[in-house]
């Protein structure tokens, strides 16, 4: 089936779109697309570039940074993928085609290099600075080109199938109409189980980090060490921290706010208690963005230290040792586990919520007439 290159306004017996601005600019993203993503592509491989040959320090989490050569790889996926995605825009066949399937090459580079989003989401919003100036830019970037990734190969794969690359239905005229969305719904009686079980691995790390922050000891840990090692937190951190509560563990019961949302109608509309906004229907990317954002970094960071911690236990890798203000090297394994329980609970719930409200909350292109 060869893949239409050609944009058309709404087709039909009703009169053509008279819209302008960012109503016909957002409907029309399957073609802009292609062209953003290849910019994207463009400035991401030469940012690496000049991190590279500057020798400049970019940390992939608190510990690791990049090499040079990974970077010098990564710019050259993203001119590959440049190249792929203005190659979407036009009609291709054969070994066209496979040279498409370089995106799942570049989409999984783009995801993995977000994945210390979180973690400068919680210094950001505590007012505790940035570690990384470099980090936070490659975070960001990265995850503008796993966004625009994502929406070329989706459109095109659509296009395909010979479907409407915006709404994935099939139906004459374009695609740059009106939307019409479902009604607000709730997620399925299977999925709101699974993501609240999954939101329960958070309790054993929120839990421990709460006694120490209340004064108590746990695990090896003694609420004066917990004290004396926060000292340099900010001022918020500190504040938070007098009435019991750690500002991670309120940056984890924001993200089950999130997921909650994703589970209920009154994440599709704006609740009563909700000022100015009461009633209104909540933008669909709102909620989503942040899900998709957080999810992927925390759930790898989750099973990652849930390995760890099991191999370390098992003998199979180095026991871990005390270190910081743990006094019990069983102790630092316990928080280890605790913590890949909380972030991987957190990650995968974020993702089923989220898988579940993009369903349900898909729209569709609305006909001429309606």
């Amino acid at each position: 089936m060869a893949v239409p290159t050609t944009w058309r306004t709404c087709a039909g017996s009703g009169p053509p779109l008279r819209d302008t601005g960012w109503a016909v600019w957002s409907r029309r993203w399957p073609a802009w697309a292609p062209h953003a993503a290849a910019v994207w592509g463009v400035v991401f491989a030469a940012v690496q570039v000049v991190w590279a040959e500057s020798g400049a320090t970019v940390l992939w989490s608190p510990d690791v940074a990049y090499a040079p050569a990974v970077q010098l790889l990564l710019a050259a996926i993203a001119v590959l993928a440049a190249v792929v995605c203005l190659a979407t825009t036009r009609t291709l066949a054969g070994r066209g085609r496979t040279l498409v399937a370089a995106l799942t090459l570049a989409v999984p580079a783009a995801v993995t290099g977000m994945a210390s989003l979180p973690a400068h989401f919680v210094m950001l919003v505590s007012f505790s600075g940035v570690d990384s100036v470099t980090g936070l830019a490659h975070d960001l970037l990265s995850a503008v080109g796993a966004a625009l990734l994502i929406l070329v190969a989706l459109s095109y794969r659509r296009r395909l199938r010979g479907r409407c690359p915006r709404c994935g239905q099939e139906h004459t005229g374009g695609f740059d109409g009106p939307l019409a969305h479902p009604a607000p719904s709730v997620a399925s009686k299977r999925t709101r189980v699974t993501v609240h079980l999954l939101m329960c691995g958070l309790v054993p790390w929120a839990g421990v980090k709460t006694v120490w922050t209340l004064g108590g000891d746990a695990i090896g840990v003694t609420a004066q060490g917990w004290r004396e090692a926060n000292a340099g937190e900010s001022g918020v951190a500190k504040a938070l921290a007098t009435v019991g509560i750690d500002v991670t563990v309120l940056a984890a019961l924001a993200a089950i706010f999130l997921s909650l949302g994703l589970l209920y109608r009154w994440g599709q509309v704006f609740p009563r208690w909700t000022p100015v906004l009461s009633g209104r229907r909540v933008p669909r990317l709102l909620p989503l963005l942040p899900a998709w954002l957080s999810s992927v970094g925390l759930s790898a960071y989750g099973v990652c230290l849930l390995f760890y911690a099991s191999l370390s236990a098992a003998g199979v890798l180095p026991r871990l040792k005390p270190s910081g203000v743990f006094t019990t090297g069983s102790g630092v394994t316990w928080m280890v586990a605790f913590g890949g329980l909380a972030f991987a609970g957190l990650g995968f719930g974020l993702i089923t919520a989220a898988r579940s409200y993009s369903a349900r909350t898909r729209p569709v292109c609305a006909s001429p007439s309606a």
